[in-house]
Formats: structure tokens, C-alpha cells, sequence
């Protein structure tokens, strides 16, 4: 089975110069399908049609760390969007979507209340969501309690195994990428190695969360700039995942891409055409 980015913003400016480039890289390496999350209304349509031209997969939604500079409008627009492209095979969740108590000086109570109504939207939409999690398991969990929603992915998973498996719970599979390639990032790779066979997915959130082998310190950047990362990487921050968990490649290829279906159904028949 093939490949599953579950966490790509190939849309970003990193890839401006050489974008198409990136994809076919990351087909060479085995890496047939990408989900590209939006952050931000006036990418959505730009996004749409990039997902359009590869064949991909796309999430429409409000980042918590562009929250600052939306407002209500926005959240029309998103409404606006979901129902125009809601007969849309490429739509396959709202995103990415969340709660940032990380980084520092955020109005955490604006956040809140996008993403109360970005999950009704959700919900409404009968949408399965992508969510940003950084410090914010329990916040996020309380407004899934409140309302429930098809499920989904909770990206970049750095919480508690009491936490992911409350996720797990409300049919949320949680990914796993460049950070797990890291001999000291513990907790994720104990919660890689544990979890349930169905709950990982991988990701690379390209061009962000490099893994270990692209990681440039932070006394090195000022004659080295930082890495690049790339969906073509999956395969081997795979590996890492195949290692914790006693798995093959070719075990962790079909476990993963089956959980990202699960997590994303309409993920699966895209996959039939794609090219």
C-alpha cells in the first residue's frame, strides 16, 4: 500500500519556487496521497486548485495562530467555502483547527470560540476535522465533549497516553512525524510504540517539524539556514515508526494509510483515481 502524508502544507512559500518538483519527489518516494490543511481564509481558494492540479487531498480551516487576525467574516467565508465545495471528492475535513497554548501572549478565549464554531461547522458539514494540538489536549477534548464530530486527526500529537487515548476514543487517530525521529523526544515515542495498531498516522507537516537527519541547531543557522522539509521524507520518518514498533515498511505503509482512511473516509476513494 502506499503512502499517506496525513499533514502537508505544500501551499506554503517555502515551496514557491519548485513546488511541483516537491511532488513528484514525493511520488518517486512512494508517497501517493498528501492532505493539505488550510490556515487561513484567503488561501482557501488557491488551495482548492493546487489540490486539484495533483490530484491531492484538501482540509478548509482556521488556524489557531491566524485567529488573531480573523473575525466573524472569516468564519463566513469557511462556511461559505464548505458549502460551495461540499460535493467535492478533494474536501475531505475541516482544518486545520485547534487550540495553541504554546506559543506565548494568545488570546486563548478568541481561540476557543473559532474553535467551538469551526467544529459546528464541522458537524454540520458531517466533516471529520484536523486538529492542532500544542499544549491543549484537555482544552480541545472539553469542546469535543461538547460537540462531537465525526472524528479525525489530532496532528502532531504531544500529549499524555491517558489524553490520546480519549482521542482514540472519539474515533480520532493521532499523527506522528519528524519529531519522532528524535532519540530524546521520549514521550511521543513511547506513545508511538504503545498506542493501539489502529490510532497512528504519519505526517510531515512540510515544510515544518524536519526530523532528525534535516535538523539544523540553532548556533549552526546563522551560516546554515534551517532544513526543508519535504513529503518525500515519510518513508523514512516511517522507519522510525516501523523500529518502535517492531513493524515492517510494508506493515507500517498498510496499517498507517488504513488509519488515515478511516480517520478521512472520503480520503479512501480519492486514493482509487489518483494519479
Amino acid at each position: 500500500m502506499p503512502w499517506i502524508d496525513s499533514h502537508c502544507h505544500l501551499d506554503a512559500a517555502e515551496f514557491d519556487a519548485d513546488r511541483d518538483a516537491v511532488v513528484q519527489r514525493s511520488r518517486a518516494a512512494g508517497v501517493q496521497m498528501l492532505v493539505l490543511p488550510a490556515v487561513a481564509v484567503d488561501g482557501f481558494e488557491a488551495l482548492v486548485a493546487l489540490a486539484h492540479r495533483h490530484g491531492l487531498a484538501y482540509a478548509l480551516g482556521i488556524h489557531p495562530l491566524r485567529v488573531e487576525g480573523a473575525d466573524e467574516a472569516d468564519l463566513e467565508r469557511l462556511a461559505e467555502a464548505l458549502q460551495r465545495h461540499q460535493g467535492d471528492p478533494h474536501l475531505v475535513a475541516v482544518g486545520e483547527i485547534g487550540l495553541d497554548h504554546f506559543v506565548p501572549g494568545l488570546d486563548r478565549a478568541r481561540q476557543e470560540r473559532f474553535y467551538a464554531a469551526q467544529l459546528k461547522l464541522a458537524r454540520a458539514h458531517e466533516l471529520p476535522v484536523i486538529l492542532h494540538v500544542r499544549r491543549s489536549a484537555d482544552g480541545l477534548l472539553k469542546q469535543l465533549r461538547r460537540t462531537e464530530v465525526a472524528g479525525g486527526i489530532a496532528h502532531a500529537f504531544n500529549g499524555s497516553e491517558a489524553q490520546a487515548l480519549q482521542f482514540a476514543a472519539r474515533g480520532f487517530k493521532l499523527g506522528f512525524g519528524g519529531a519522532m525521529t528524535f532519540e530524546r523526544a521520549l514521550q511521543i515515542r513511547q506513545l508511538a510504540a504503545a498506542l493501539p495498531a489502529e490510532v497512528p498516522v504519519l505526517e510531515t507537516d512540510a515544510p515544518d517539524i524536519p526530523p532528525q537527519w534535516l535538523y539544523v541547531k540553532a548556533g549552526e543557522r546563522a551560516s546554515r539556514p534551517p532544513s526543508r522539509n519535504e513529503p518525500a521524507e515519510l518513508p523514512r520518518i516511517a522507519q522510525t515508526l516501523a523500529s518502535l514498533r517492531g513493524w515492517s515498511l510494508a506493515q507500517a505503509a498498510e496499517y498507517t494509510a488504513a488509519n488515515t482512511c478511516r480517520a478521512l473516509p472520503r480520503l479512501a476513494a480519492l486514493m482509487a483515481v489518483a494519479p
